[in-house]
C-alpha cells in the first residue's frame, strides 16, 4: 500500500525486535549449526534458554518470534554476515 508521497507503508509493526534480530542470531548460530547437532537433533531447547539469558526483557512470544527467524534462515541458507 502507497502513501501519498508514493513511498510504500511500513509494514512492519515491531521495529525494537527487528533491530535485536542480527545481535540474537549471532548468540543462536551454534544452536542451528548443522555441525553442532546430536543425533540430527537441533538443540532448540538451548535456543531458547539462551536468548532468554541474553535479553531477558524479551516476552515468551518474541524469544519465539527470534528463534523460530533464526531457524527458518538456517533453513533457507540465507545466513547474515557474522558480525
Amino acid at each position: 500500500m502507497s502513501d501519498t508521497t508514493g513511498h510504500e507503508a511500513e509494514r512492519r509493526t515491531q521495529l525494537q525486535l527487528r533491530s535485536l534480530v542480527p545481535a540474537a542470531f549471532e548468540a543462536l548460530r551454534p544452536f542451528f549449526d548443522a555441525a553442532n547437532r546430536w543425533e540430527g537433533q537441533s538443540h532448540d531447547h538451548l535456543a531458547y534458554q539462551t536468548l532468554k539469558e541474553h535479553f531477558p526483557t524479551l516476552s515468551a512470544q518474541d524469544v519465539f518470534i527470534v528463534v523460530t527467524t533464526t531457524r527458518r534462515l538456517y533453513a533457507s541458507g540465507k545466513l547474515p554476515a557474522p558480525s
